[in-house]
């Protein structure tokens, strides 16, 4: 019996030493080499050694309360507004209060881009997410006209307008529909028009079943093992590469009359004839990883805020009624003979503009973005050292009670004030501000009229959970039938 006994406190003993060691493994890894500076830090949790936060951080987000993740900081720690983490295989900060975000977005001379790498591999080496900021900024001016211009925003509009008009003709016909499902291949019908023009049909098939697979790596742990959701990732970026790698070679032989064909003037010839000062030319990596980055971006966000903002004026009658109003006022007051939208009248939507907005901060798309501290930076009195990461979690930003009463209700009133400074973040802020943040909320204003004007959603499953990995969304992707209105 003393001799078991003895066992036992050893065994005790023993494991209570190695949960010691172990979670201060990180202390040792990352604090330790600070110095006295460990003691200006954050405060936090470094969570298990490798993994950190991440078992946490996805199990809150698999659950209904994804923000318990967040409240276990404030709960032990404070609102200090900044808490020191090991996210994504990194030593991090994540700060959550409006003043800090502004501050880390904004401050190009103290922070850099700091994504994950799995996130770099996923997305290109050469695209937005991971290119320095002077070859960013030549980037995107040659590439912004394109997407955000006046003129180019103007002949969009035409092609939206008819994509949207014949998808909800057809959805009326098909009964039940996931409708999520069918908004995210709408969206990416317009974007893939948009950018590829001639190519689009040629690849539409192809390229959607691959970023649907590639998105759902995007927020996965880095693990290459068949099974997990980085490996098949990575495979569909070798697919979507392929793809676009044919495109582009088809392009550049039609300019050199190898191939018959008109010479085409959409984003990825916009991309292939942009040259420098010094009249270097993109390579064909460059060309792709901007390419996928785009086109990404591009319909995964409006094809969800879409979604949401017609659930949530269908089950806000009030709201309903009022945007209806002001789309049944332009219609009124269009001159005879116009058909369809201009983007004159789209900018004239002030209340459906409201609604977008808080459409956007309810269901806050992007959780968070990243960035690198160039030098060690002082926040609050907290220092973040250099080359540890930096997440804006724009989620506690966008539910904050002090900001926003009653967070997670519906209401586009909300926004008959002008939001301070860092209070309203959903396409970033700064100089990596999200380049085609107007043509969204031009895709999404374009179906919201019309079936404002013409339709109604019957959700089938009101109920539904919803799942907030990679994005928030009903786990039955809004099982719904799209009605015509008489």
């Amino acid at each position: 019996m003393e001799t078991t006994t003895l066992w036992f406190l050893y065994a005790a003993g023993g494991l209570l030493a190695l949960r010691f060691f172990l979670k201060n493994v990180n202390w040792l890894l990352y604090e330790y080499k600070l110095g006295g500076n460990q003691y200006f830090l954050p405060p936090g949790d470094m969570g298990w050694p490798i993994i950190g936060n991440m078992w946490h951080f996805l199990r809150a987000f698999k659950t209904n309360n994804p923000d318990s993740f967040m409240n276990s900081f404030y709960s032990r720690f404070g609102r200090t507004g900044i808490y020191k983490v090991l996210m994504f295989g990194n030593p991090s900060v994540i700060v959550t209060t409006p003043e800090a975000c502004k501050k880390v977005l904004t401050d190009d001379d103290k922070f850099t881009l700091g994504w994950p790498r799995s996130t770099i591999e996923l997305i290109g080496e050469k695209s937005f997410i991971q290119m320095p900021y002077d070859e960013h900024r030549r980037l995107r001016r040659l590439t912004s006209a394109s997407i955000n211009g006046y003129e180019a925003l103007s002949t969009y509009i035409k092609k939206i307008e008819e994509i949207v008009i014949k998808s909800l003709e057809k959805w009326t016909t098909l009964g039940e529909i996931e409708f999520l499902t069918h908004m995210r291949r709408l969206t990416f019908t317009i974007i893939i028009h948009i950018f590829l023009g001639a190519e689009s049909e040629a690849v539409m098939e192809a390229l959607e079943k691959e970023y649907t697979i590639l998105n759902t790596g995007v927020r996965a742990m880095r693990i290459n093992l068949p099974g997990f959701a980085f490996h098949s990732a990575l495979k569909a970026r070798k697919n979507l590469v392929a793809v676009f790698q044919s495109v582009v070679d088809k392009r550049r032989a039609i300019r050199k009359g190898k191939l018959p064909g008109q010479k085409t003037k959409d984003m990825i010839d916009a991309l292939i004839d942009a040259e420098d000062e010094n009249g270097r030319k993109l390579a064909d990596d460059e060309i792709i990883d901007i390419m996928l980055m785009y086109l990404n971006a591009g319909h995964e966000s409006s094809g969800h805020i879409t979604m949401w903002a017609t659930y949530f004026l269908q089950s806000h009658p009030e709201c309903f009624k009022k945007a209806k109003e002001e789309q049944e006022e332009i219609i009124r007051k269009r001159p005879p003979g116009q058909q369809g939208l201009t983007l004159e009248e789209v900018r004239k939507m002030e209340y459906l503009s409201k609604v977008v907005d808080e459409t956007l901060r309810v269901v806050t798309f992007s959780l968070m973005v990243f960035r690198e501290a160039k030098s060690d930076v002082n926040i609050n009195g907290y220092l973040i050292p250099k080359g540890w990461k930096v997440l804006v979690w724009f989620r506690s930003v966008h539910l904050d009670p002090e900001i926003y009463p009653n967070p997670r209700e519906f209401d586009p009133e909300r926004f008959n004030e002008v939001r301070k400074a860092g209070e309203f973040l959903p396409f970033g802020a700064g100089t990596r501000l999200c380049p085609g943040n107007d043509l969204a909320k031009l895709e999404i204003s374009v179906f919201l009229h019309h079936f404002l004007l013409n339709y109604e959603l019957e959700q089938l499953n009101p109920k539904a959970p919803l799942r907030f990995l990679p994005h928030t969304r009903p786990i039955d992707n809004c099982v719904a039938r799209i009605k015509k209105v008489k």
